[in-house]
């Protein structure tokens, strides 16, 4: 909050500044500003260039917010941003509103690329705007023109590098760098990660690093050397001066440490990481650990000159500036692949995990707390969570020294290095072993892998799935995964340090996923993916996405952030709740951290001795009495502004969450008594189930009691056996049956024959070899005839047994 002051009147203006144009500005809905209309989009082209919305695969996000009030909006058709006053939690706590008409920002020099992202630096004074082949960067404070529309200065990023007509380089990713205002890192498909100073040149790179994973000569997969993205490190020990790199095969390598030359940076943190480096590392017994913080230490004094100075002076500063500074015989080490940590076990630890499919798309590093979370997307939908299991500290490969680039002082401009990996396997890093014998050691630190998460993305028909991922402002626990069908929420349950540093012992809970914007109608339809989308977040703790589709039309979906980190299921054994641990419990802070933290500490301006004997009525003692007024009002009487209106506005969020439990209260109640209602009904029905449970028990006693129940399996010839007979019994049996008979009764016309011949020859002589050929005749046919009788009561025993059972 901001008042007007008179220097004659140290009174504070009563009306606060208005953000919004001064001009009567009508205030509607955000989902219902003219800007995202389907007309104004002219056939959708918030996606594409002049001949409409390109066929990339990967998502846009043309949406960018400065964190306080307005809001931006590329438009790739018009070629101009549109900035949106905005209201969060007016006239009700949980609406957003903007003003219209919004105002129209273009570029002073004309725009010939089409525009993929847009990112708003720290203090909002420049916006960058970044395409697959160019970068740019608008200011966002410029001359007014004839038709009202804002004139901007803008500056072409690189230009000799990413818009020179015979270079294939692509841009990959760029980012503001987080202590920093006007330095811009950059990293290209030749697989060099650059650092651009806007203030100094933007043409010529600050800082260049030729990543090189693989050393010359070896042989290795073409994804293991093709990066895909990049994050810088948050506020953490020697993160915040960590660069994490990403390649195809899901590989994480760091570069560290890497700071931008005249950035600004906690004197604390400094501190921090100094004495750590002295503490562990230079009265470490291992020479290798000993070395490598020398360097580091080394490394900090000359970046940061007021550690050298401290003791002489005793000065207490704030921030202190780094220094241009590289050591002249080594370069920064591309430490990795980082890899699994394992529990004492000999496994294999290769980062990638079974799960995963297809290849890397995204990377995201998010602080939470005290726990460095990684997260890695990947073309088919999963998204793998890991966290670093160690701090990271620098590491130099000694013997490869950069290239500098110095004035006529011998004063450092920009420099340009190799960074190779380090030829050595690093051995298996076992969680279980002591802090001695893996820090300082220049071994990457290994990751613990938290979760894979499956996205369940519709099927692509045209190419693999791309992913884009922020944090929730507000809950860095929820992370937001934005793809072409949607938007996706995964909130973390579980972070290995943070639960270990609260001194709870907390079950491992899998992150919960939950689905925040569908772009899918149908499960047939294909989906129409995002141009744009971005949270927005006050200090009362309300939150919302807002996504603008392809078409130009605005979402706004309000976020629940108090009672996301609440478990979503009961322990049925742990009933009893006392109070103590009830109060334990964390709950989202209500009021906002700048108040927490207090007023800012300005120290007052020193004046000589021979002043502080001047009469108040002076003229000198009334300029140091408005002086140390202003100094006072501007930190203590607006915080105390800031407090006051934070508190007035506590009342209605404190009774809404009454109102809530109140609810919840009754609606329980209600429960108890209907549950009461049913006991009855209940117990009857609960009898009856046990009756009838004894009844079909005692009946399945008697049923084991039969002796079909006993009959042993048949054995596997038994069972071809049985097979050949149903098959004689179905096709065969008549036809044996009838040649039986057949033959039957030609055995007695034969047998009358010969008795017929006998009784009428008896004195007729008969030749012996035509007895013998009826003899022999004659046995033939009752051998037959006896096979063919045995086998006829075998298949009739077969069918009568078949009918038994």
């Amino acid at each position: 909050m901001r008042f007007n002051f008179n220097l004659a009147d140290p009174t504070p203006d009563p009306q606060p500044r208005s953000l919004t144009p001064k001009e009567e500005a009508q205030w509607v809905p955000l989902q219902n500003h003219p800007v995202f209309s389907p007309s104004s989009s002219a056939g959708g082209g918030g996606g594409g260039g002049p001949s409409g919305p390109t066929d990339s695969p990967a998502p846009r996000n043309l949406l960018a917010w400065d964190g306080s009030s307005r809001l931006y909006f590329w438009d790739n058709v018009q070629r101009c941003l549109h900035r949106i006053s905005v209201r969060l939690g007016e006239p009700e706590p949980t609406s957003v509103l903007a003003a219209s008409p919004s105002k129209v920002l273009r570029a002073e020099t004309e725009i010939n690329f089409v525009v993929d992202k847009i990112s708003i630096n720290r203090n909002g004074s420049a916006l960058l705007l970044e395409g697959s082949d160019a970068l740019c960067v608008m200011y966002l404070f410029g001359r007014s023109s004839a038709a009202d529309d804002i004139i901007c200065r803008t500056v072409l990023v690189g230009s000799e590098i990413y818009l020179n007509g015979s270079n294939a380089l692509r841009v990959l990713r760029a980012s503001w760098h987080p202590y920093s205002d006007t330095h811009l890192g950059v990293l290209s498909s030749d697989s060099v990660f650059r650092l651009f100073d806007l203030s100094a040149n933007a043409v010529q790179p600050e800082q260049e690093f030729y990543l090189q994973p693989v050393d010359p000569g070896k042989s290795r997969k073409a994804a293991s050397i093709c990066t895909v993205d990049f994050y810088f490190g948050g506020d953490h020990l020697w993160d915040r001066f960590s660069v994490f790199v990403l390649f195809t095969d899901g590989s994480v390598y760091i570069l560290c440490p890497i700071v931008p030359f005249k950035s600004a940076h906690k004197w604390q943190s400094i501190l921090e990481i100094y004495g750590d480096a002295h503490t562990y590392g230079l009265k470490s017994t291992n020479p290798t650990a000993a070395c490598n913080s020398s360097m580091a230490i080394s490394w900090l004094e000359a970046t940061f000159p007021e550690l050298a100075q401290q003791e002489a002076e005793g000065a207490n500063l704030a921030t202190v500036k780094a220094h241009p500074y590289a050591l002249f015989d080594a370069s920064l080490s591309l430490q990795g692949p980082l890899h699994k940590a394992c529990h004492g076990r000999e496994d294999d630890v290769a980062v990638r995990g079974a799960e995963c499919e297809g290849c890397a798309v995204s990377f995201l590093y998010n602080l939470v707390s005290k726990d460095s979370i990684l997260v890695t997307a990947w073309s088919g939908g999963q998204m793998q969570v890991d966290a670093l299991a160690d701090e990271i500290q620098p590491v130099w490969n000694i013997g490869s020294p950069p290239r500098l680039r110095v004035d006529s002082f011998d004063r450092i401009l920009g420099l340009a290095m190799i960074c190779e990996s380090n030829s050595e396997d690093p051995s298996k890093w076992n969680i279980n072993k002591p802090l001695e014998h893996t820090i300082w050691l220049g071994q990457p630190p290994p990751l613990l892998r938290l979760a894979i998460v499956d996205l369940a993305l519709p099927q692509q028909t045209n190419s693999d799935a791309r992913i884009m991922m922020f944090a929730d402002p507000l809950v860095p626990e929820r992370i937001y995964a934005l793809h072409s069908g949607g938007i996706d929420s995964i909130v973390l349950h579980f972070l290995p340090f943070t639960s270990q540093a609260n001194g709870k012992e907390e079950v491992v809970r899998t992150p919960s996923i939950n689905p925040v914007l569908s772009t899918c109608l149908e499960e047939t339809s294909s989906p129409a993916p995002l141009c744009g989308s971005l949270s927005l977040s006050d200090s009362f703790g309300y939150s919302w996405i807002v996504g603008v589709t392809s078409s130009w039309e605005c979402i706004v979906v309000e976020m629940k952030t108090w009672d996301v980190l609440l478990p979503v299921s009961v322990d049925p054994e742990k009933k009893d709740i006392s109070l103590e641990k009830s109060k334990e419990m964390e709950t989202p802070a209500m009021i906002s951290k700048e108040l927490i933290n207090g007023p800012k500490v300005v120290l007052v301006p020193q004046t000589p001795s021979n002043l502080r004997s001047v009469a108040a009525d002076s003229i000198e003692g009334r300029s140091i009495l408005h002086q140390y007024f202003k100094i006072f009002h501007e930190n203590y009487v607006e915080y105390a502004h800031k407090v006051h209106f934070e508190l007035k506005h506590h009342a209605p969020q404190l009774k809404r969450i009454i109102d809530d439990q109140h609810a919840r209260l009754v609606e329980a109640k209600e429960r108890l008594l209907k549950v009461e209602r049913k006991q009855a009904v209940l117990d009857e029905r609960i009898d009856h189930a046990l009756q009838q449970h004894e009844i079909l028990d005692e009946r399945l006693n008697c049923l084991r009691k039969l002796p079909v129940a006993h009959k042993k399996p048949l054995s596997r010839a038994e069972r071809d056996f049985k097979s050949e007979l149903d098959h004689f019994a179905g096709v065969e049996l008549d036809a044996l049956h009838s040649s039986i008979d057949s033959i039957s009764t030609r055995l007695r016309r034969y047998t009358q024959s010969i008795k017929k011949e006998q009784t009428s020859r008896k004195k007729s002589l008969v030749q012996d070899n035509q007895i013998s050929q009826l003899k022999s005749s004659l046995e033939k046919l009752s051998l037959v005839n006896s096979d063919n009788l045995k086998k006829v009561k075998v298949v009739e025993k077969a069918i009568s047994n078949k009918e038994k059972q």
